[in-house]
């Protein structure tokens, strides 16, 4: 008996290799699409957290004494929010952040997204009303972890101060 060679041979059609290549295309561009709308979202979070701080301390800022504790969301990738006073000397369990934070310091802000970066662009900000000295005597930078999504301050204003301190 003769042995013969065969080969089996699989034919694809230009059209069918071009729909394939059409296919992975399409889906890069989705995956690629998804992950921009998401730091759209970390970008929107750490919007409305600075907000809705800014306007806590501003409504406590008008009256004349209170304390209140917040409960604010911020991204998943955000470890720290940190208020620091980059005119006085580092100290307390943070110290090893201060450089860092520092990196984003300009001129006026001091509450700073730690790590650097991990803010969604909005790696600093300025809050205005508090009092600053105060708010980071025992520790400079003052660092509120994110649990699970959250970060937690006591926002108060006792009787003769004119400005807001901020404490854990």
């Amino acid at each position: 008996m003769k042995r013969r060679n065969k080969r089996g041979q699989m034919k694809l059609s230009f059209g069918m290799i071009f729909s394939i290549i059409l296919i992975v295309v399409f889906l890069a561009f989705a995956i690629y699409a998804i992950m921009k709308f998401l730091d759209i979202q970390k970008g929107v979070q750490v919007g409305q957290f600075s907000n809705d701080l800014q306007t806590d301390i501003d409504k406590m800022w008008k009256g004349s004494q209170g304390s209140i504790e917040q409960t604010y969301r911020i991204p998943s990738g955000v470890d720290y929010v940190c208020l620091a006073d980059f005119n006085s000397p580092k100290k307390g369990i943070n110290m090893d952040k201060y450089s860092d934070l520092r990196k984003v310091f300009y001129e006026f802000e001091n509450l700073v997204f730690y790590p650097i970066g991990s803010g969604a662009g909005l790696d600093s900000i300025v809050v205005r009303h508090i009092n600053l000295s105060n708010t980071v005597s025992s520790e400079n930078p003052l660092c509120f972890p994110n649990e699970d999504g959250k970060v937690k301050m006591i926002i108060k204003m006792n009787p003769g101060d004119t400005l807001v301190t901020v404490s854990k």
